[in-house]
């Protein structure tokens, strides 16, 4: 990113920040936990499904599942079962029990508090790490890259790639740190209840107003996360 594309983006990026505020003040997390393990279960199973969904899974799957160590001793084929819905369950019920094993064997039952050390855990990259470090503990080191994140940063033209590490990294040199965590719930819910991933007319958008030129660019386009 040049110094003069960087200028340009922090710009906009100021401005999509003051319009994301306004509103939705009081963005956050739609997946329902009661601890932090159960936190990163729902954010695992939400690996290209829809939060709504990933609810209604997990609304069960809680009231089953009640400790760690249930995770543990669980068996695969039925757990596999239980969150079958969510969509590439085979991969996701192995990575969150393996997981269940790793936490209690190497971490003392408690989810690592640094992105170096949660990283470490079967089914966990970036986005993940994010999400749950942010709202478990309050650690803020990134932004989490969701498929609204993705989306909407390549329609406003904040970033230049595909790929969800690179379109972090350039957001968090647009974005002062201290709106890095609320930024990512901001964008999610102007996805969901403004600009979806589907083919419509932008230009009457909040943040198309910001940017005319890009209004209807990249509305459809999905990425794989």
């Amino acid at each position: 990113m040049t110094s003069q594309k960087l200028k340009k983006r922090k710009k906009w990026t100021k401005k999509i920040v003051v319009a994301l505020k306004k509103l939705f003040p009081k963005a956050k997390i739609a997946l329902k936990y009661k601890n932090n393990w159960e936190l990163l279960v729902a954010v695992i199973l939400s690996a290209q499904c829809t939060d709504k969904k990933v609810n209604e899974v997990t609304e069960k799957l809680f009231k089953k599942y009640k400790t760690l160590d249930d995770y543990v001793k669980a068996d695969r084929k039925e757990f596999e079962k239980d969150v079958r819905s969510t969509g590439f369950y085979r991969n996701k019920a192995k990575n969150i029990l393996a997981a269940a094993k790793i936490i209690k064997e190497k971490f003392g039952g408690k989810i690592p508090r640094t992105m170096e050390e949660i990283l470490t855990l079967p089914g966990v990259a970036r986005k993940t790490a994010n999400v749950v470090l942010g709202n478990a503990y309050g650690v803020v080191e990134g932004i989490a890259v969701d498929t609204h994140v993705w989306r909407l940063s390549r329609k406003f033209d904040l970033t230049d790639y595909d790929d969800p590490v690179k379109i972090e990294r350039d957001l968090m040199k647009l974005l002062p740190k201290k709106e890095w965590f609320d930024f990512t719930y901001r964008m999610i819910e102007y996805g969901r209840k403004i600009c979806p991933a589907r083919k419509h007319n932008c230009s009457t958008h909040q943040l198309s107003k910001i940017y005319p030129s890009v209004a209807n660019r990249w509305c459809i386009k999905k990425s794989n996360l």
